[in-house]
């Protein structure tokens, strides 16, 4: 209903509603994100992650063998992308897994992303950065520190460090994936496990020790955790969030995604054991409510 000025606010204005059918669907990748950090904790506690890595990218590449076919004028994006996110990105969050002492903290530090995203539009993309937006980031790197006095992380800082940084990565790579155009999440993910598995590979073989014993060790619910890393986590959760996407807004959508790291810290507390104190929880909240202000954005007036 128009008022006299003949705008309404936008929190009057019809919503985009969601289907039930859809809405479970978030649910599911939600789900499907969260239980990757203890899949890949699992993974780590048997492979080092390196290899961990590079098996679970292994298994991406085969399944999407099909997709993967040159990109004329876009392979040099796709590449810088593939590097970032499969041997950098990936390769840190790993190694943070098998050095953290807990999964909640590696859950809420991965969330870092949004404000170096932010941070890094503002840069490079010429971005405006408002009082609000400017106020959650802040409240996003309060939360993070305050999570870092928390006794078990504490005690592997070196891991809230190596999570700091793949956050850091992804950032990078979400500025240059949001200059790529017409190239699908599949055939994006499969040029992601092509670079990836080599390069993970090698840098294995370079950093680490005890492969062939872990491979030759390994029960099958072993070699489940980079297979259902790379097949719940990334068919599975990605593919339902690039087909939502194609059918609501992004700000419907991208609040929504935040439920993945709550459900990955009750997860790691309820099957893996981490126990969660007040500075756990207090930085977990100041974490995730600095990202939701920054991604969701502000109720704004629209032509009645």
């Amino acid at each position: 209903m128009a008022t006299g000025g003949g705008l309404i606010p936008l929190s009057e204005a019809p919503p985009v509603v969601m289907k039930p059918g859809d809405l479970a669907l978030v649910l599911l990748a939600n789900a499907a994100w969260s239980l990757n950090f203890l899949a890949g904790k699992a993974g780590v506690e048997h492979f080092p992650p390196l290899l961990f890595t590079a098996l679970r990218f292994a298994i991406l590449l085969f399944v999407l063998l099909p997709w993967l076919r040159w990109l004329p004028g876009k392979m040099r994006q796709v590449l810088e992308i593939s590097f970032l996110l499969g041997v950098l990105h990936f390769g840190m969050i790993f190694v943070g897994l098998k050095a953290s002492g807990d999964i909640a903290s590696v859950a809420i530090a991965s969330q870092l992303y949004v404000p170096f995203s932010a941070l890094l539009a503002v840069i490079w993309l010429g971005e405006r950065l408002d009082h609000r937006r400017g106020a959650g980031i802040a409240a996003a790197f309060a939360g993070v520190l305050v999570i870092g006095f928390d006794p078990t992380v504490l005690a592997h800082l070196d891991a809230l460090a190596w999570i700091a940084s793949a956050a850091l990565v992804m950032a990078v790579a979400t500025i240059l994936m949001r200059r790529l155009v017409g190239v699908s999440v599949f055939a994006l993910q499969a040029w992601i496990g092509a670079v990836a598995t080599p390069c993970l590979l090698i840098l294995s073989l370079l950093l680490e020790q005890g492969q062939m014993a872990a491979l030759h060790s390994a029960s099958w619910l072993n070699f489940a955790t980079p297979f259902y890393s790379a097949i719940g986590a990334s068919l599975v959760g990605h593919g339902i969030v690039y087909h939502l996407l194609t059918r609501y807004p992004v700000s419907l959508i991208t609040p929504l995604l935040l439920l993945a790291p709550v459900l990955a810290v009750i997860f790691g507390v309820l099957l893996w054991g981490d126990v969660l104190t007040w500075k756990l929880i207090l930085g977990g909240v100041m974490t995730l409510v600095g990202i939701a202000v920054i991604t969701v954005p502000p109720p704004r007036a629209v032509p009645g």
